[in-house]
């Protein structure tokens, strides 16, 4: 079986299986494979992919994604006759698809995304859960928490004279959210080149912007057989699911944006690891009086209800009364799906944001302290022992101190350049020792990369990114 022939690439998770079908825990009792299960209840489905769409404020993200949504039946005429008209009293009319995924009064008030947005759609073989990210610099704090739930991206950019080249200079958010994105774990992006039609879909602008930007990915890390470029018009909708416009099929010949979606390799999945459930939000049950429901990512592992997990560092346990996916019960959950977990056991007041539901036999680590190693980006201020940052992981956003210049070290290799260096400059990299404010769950990036990965911004910038190399 082979991916053309399959929905479901089934090698990434066969590897993972063992032959009887049974691991053994801490207290020898057998429990399923978690491999051979997803293989068993997903076997003939669509793979899961989680897609991030990011890029410079007013590229178009939103009214992009909730077009290709409406086009898809994700939205259904009568919703989005009335998104026509209640955009068309505020003088925004053309605001009309983005209203789809902006929800909240204040976004659609100041026309811009402020949190992550969620929503599903599926391609020929692929189930995909949309996160719509802020591009505006004040958000970026949520864009990182989006980011690090993706498996893939999509950069948007505005083709349109001039906007192109606002976001992509110095001060964009098209190059930081780009370095953003591949700091958190994503190789695979694809560049959607909007309002094409605003330059009359010349074929020497899509041209330009895809060297220029070809460039500068291949320098931020990204492969360029992992990179594709689609040119749209995310307000006609053309080249979302067809292509019929003359001007753009004269020279373009390429796959539409969903057809270049579909084309994205599902990642392999930490199905066997250690449960580890990063919790994004909480909120009390509708279902009964009693319970509260967490939802966030299973990074590694599989849940079933019934099971009892340990909520760090809270240090208690909890049941698993339902989960649910896409508001859909179902009896299990598997690394990389976006879940509800309904729980009991556990007062609502005492779990935070950040939390981790991991297993009671293998539980997360909790630190203040970590060693990592670092790769500044271009700061303006060099960082020096003492240099108070704000650490970004997951849902967290935390204040810290780098406490410590260890070594400057080669970027590709590794290798130590210089020991305990007075200062860590631009584009260089370093192992440093962080402080962090108060005690929070992490794990070593050689055991769970997804969570021994963080961003570290500070005066509003983001500054570098680290990996968790030790914890102390």
């Amino acid at each position: 079986m082979t991916p053309d022939s399959s929905p479901l690439d089934l090698a990434l998770v066969c590897r993972q299986a063992s032959p009887l079908g049974r691991v053994m825990v801490a207290n020898n009792l057998p429990r399923l494979d978690a491999a051979s299960e997803y293989v068993k209840e997903r076997g003939g489905t669509k793979a899961l992919l989680n897609l991030v769409v990011v890029g410079h404020v007013d590229a178009g993200k939103s009214t992009l994604m909730g077009h290709l949504l409406f086009r898809l039946g994700q939205v259904s005429a009568k919703q989005m006759h009335k998104y026509e008209q209640e955009s068309k009293k505020l003088g925004k009319q053309s605001f009309m698809y983005a209203w789809v995924l902006d929800e909240t009064g204040e976004e659609r008030a100041r026309g811009i995304t402020m949190d992550v947005a969620q929503s599903q759609f599926e391609t020929e073989s692929k189930s995909i859960t949309l996160l719509d990210a802020p591009g505006h610099r004040d958000f970026i704090p949520n864009m990182i928490f989006g980011a690090a739930q993706a498996d893939v991206a999509l950069l948007v950019v505005d083709a349109t004279t001039g906007e192109f080249e606002t976001g992509f200079e110095s001060g964009g958010q098209t190059r930081e959210h780009a370095l953003l994105v591949r700091s958190l774990g994503v190789s695979q992006l694809g560049v959607v080149v909007n309002k094409l039609d605003m330059v009359g879909w010349s074929r020497d602008r899509f041209n330009e912007i895809s060297a220029r930007l070809g460039a500068f990915l291949r320098q931020a890390g990204y492969k360029e057989q992992d990179v594709f470029y689609v040119p749209v018009s995310g307000l006609s909708g053309e080249n979302l699911t067809i292509s019929s416009e003359p001007k753009l099929t004269e020279w373009y010949s390429g796959p539409t944006l969903l057809q270049a979606i579909d084309k994205f390799r599902p990642p392999e999945r930490a199905l066997n690891r250690p449960v580890r459930f990063v919790i994004s939000d909480i909120f009390k049950s509708v279902v009964g009086s009693s319970g509260c429901c967490l939802a966030g990512r299973l990074e590694s592992g599989m849940i079933q209800t019934t099971d009892k997990l340990l909520v760090m560092p809270l240090n208690e346990v909890i049941q698993i009364k339902n989960i649910a996916i896409n508001d859909n019960s179902t009896g299990s959950c598997f690394a990389g799906d976006q879940v509800v977990l309904t729980v009991s056991g556990a007062d609502l007041s005492d779990v935070s944001l950040g939390s981790v539901l991991c297993d009671p036999s293998q539980p997360i680590k909790v630190t203040s302290r970590i060693q990592a190693r670092v790769v500044i980006f271009n700061v303006d201020i060099p960082i020096t022992k003492g240099y108070p940052v704000v650490i970004h992981y997951q849902s967290l956003s935390e204040a810290a101190t780098i406490t410590k210049l260890i070594a400057q070290i080669h970027k590709s290799t590794g290798e130590v350049i210089r020991k305990r260096p007075r200062c860590l400059t631009k584009q260089t990299s370093g192992l440093v020792e962080i402080e962090i404010s108060r005690p929070i769950c992490m794990e070593l990036y050689k055991d769970y990369r997804e969570l021994g990965r963080f961003m570290i911004r500070a005066s509003g910038t983001t500054i570098a990114a680290g990996l968790v190399t030790s914890i102390m």
